[in-house]
């Protein structure tokens, strides 16, 4: 319980940051909301798999290259999920990017990110 714990509010700190990047991409420079939350995703996911190895699941006894690849396989996943569901919500469904982004990032961090990182990326053996 204490890991899944850790796990969101490791997420939560880089999904901040991921929406921080992506409403400024919309806002201030005009970048079209797919764009602008596939780029919040890439450096979201950057902050997220380092608090993940070090903290929240306290994985260093594989080498972080190991690691780094096991999380880009899943991250790549991720990105497909984010992007699409974006894409599907905002430009086919009409719904505001900001709750596209928060319904989206949600149903894939506890479905399929959460799951796949303890059991796969950082499984410590």
């Amino acid at each position: 319980m204490l890991t899944f714990l850790k796990a969101n509010i490791s997420s939560s700190i880089a999904s901040f940051f991921d929406y921080l990047i992506t409403i400024f991409l919309v806002n201030f420079f005009r970048v079209d909301v797919v764009i602008a939350s596939t780029t919040g995703t890439v450096c979201g996911g950057v902050l997220n798999f380092f608090i993940g190895r070090t903290w929240v699941f306290e994985s260093r006894k594989r080498k972080v290259h190991q690691q780094a690849f096991r999380y880009g396989l899943v991250w790549t996943g991720n990105l497909i999920l984010n992007t699409g569901g974006m894409y599907i919500m905002t430009k086919l469904l009409k719904v505001h990017y900001v709750f596209a982004k928060l319904f989206v990032s949600l149903i894939v961090g506890f479905c399929y990110n959460y799951v796949l990182q303890k059991k796969y990326v950082f499984k410590n053996n």
